[in-house]
């Protein structure tokens, strides 16, 4: 098994101080600038899974990075370098309180719920007769709350703004940008043989300016179906082909974890962790349609790395 990085600890010329997320740590660079270290942790139902996935961070900064740099003519974001393979620096922004989420497909939660009757989904009517895995009219907006721990909570438009969590004026704004990527993603990820079925942005404001913040594009964040035959599977009722993490959450329901109280998580093999490994990769090589480098299997200390060239990038810019 290559290495995995699982735990942070840095200690960053100007470091503030820093947030432990499931999957990234977040250091405050002198209240201007974040360091986000994209760790090897893989979390489902809003927990952290005891073993590290080789490679995956590599592959989450990797992809977001380039669809960040690929969608910047779309709406200003925060990333400014890459220092390392793991690690984004960028402009630290004030984070809205809610996330983003936009779906072109009945699918996942959604088809959940709407299977139990739900015809109304944060505010947004759900047509009559749809079918697991079908095409939405057009794209639907369904906004969650960020929540400092545990779930994030369902919320409409009108509710976010009545409530005054964010303004009438910078939802608008985010809700034009969130139209805005979806359909750059969709159209970059045709050409790659892939569908991108829906996905969620988060954004910030830095300078009274609305910045694309985090992660886009990632299969931590989003979730493809193979083009190929997604008309023949949708027609026989049959499931997608997709990548995405829904394949580590059904492992775990099948083997009877869904983060309830006094659930086990099932036992990771190296072998397991491998698979997923290879799943991360695959969709890395269809998104970007380049090879991937994996840096962990050459790196005998990914904390030592990572230290290095974050401290010569912040050196450097001084």
């Amino acid at each position: 098994m290559a290495n995995t990085l699982t735990k942070t600890d840095f200690n960053f010329p100007g470091q503030k101080s820093v947030y432990h997320g499931k999957v990234r740590d977040v250091y405050d660079i002198d209240n201007d600038l974040m360091v986000m270290v994209a760790t090897d942790r893989i979390s489902a139902f809003d927990v952290i899974l005891p073993k590290g996935i080789p490679g995956k961070g590599q592959v989450l900064n990797q992809i977001a990075g380039k669809f960040l740099d690929a969608t910047s003519d779309i709406v200003p974001n925060w990333k400014l370098a890459t220092p390392d393979p793991m690690v984004t620096v960028g402009l630290k922004c004030e984070g809205f309180r809610v996330e983003m989420i936009i779906r072109g497909y009945l699918t996942g939660s959604a088809w959940r719920e709407y299977q139990a009757g739900v015809r109304e989904l944060c505010g947004v009517k759900l047509p009559e007769g749809m079918k697991e895995n079908q095409k939405f009219p057009e794209p639907i907006i369904t906004p969650t709350t960020k929540a400092e721990a545990g779930h994030d909570e369902n919320i409409s438009r009108e509710e976010i703004i009545a409530q005054g969590i964010v303004s009438k004026e910078d939802y608008e704004q985010m809700e034009k940008y969130t139209r805005a990527l979806f359909a750059r993603g969709s159209e970059i990820a045709s050409k790659h043989g892939l569908i991108l079925v829906d996905t969620k942005y988060e954004f910030g404001k830095r300078d009274g300016k609305v910045y694309l913040i985090d992660e886009i594009h990632t299969p931590d964040s989003s979730r493809y179906f193979y083009a190929d035959g997604y008309q023949e599977r949708f027609e026989k009722g049959e499931a997608q082909r997709q990548l995405s993490k829904e394949f580590v959450r059904q492992w775990l329901i099948d083997n009877g974890f869904m983060g309830k109280a006094g659930q086990q998580v099932p036992e990771m093999t190296d072998e397991y962790c491998q698979s997923v490994a290879d799943r991360y990769i695959e969709l890395f090589e269809h998104i970007t349609g380049e090879k991937f480098n994996n840096e962990s299997e050459t790196c005998s200390n990914l904390a030592a790395r990572i230290q290095k060239n974050v401290t010569d990038y912040l050196e450097s810019r001084k």
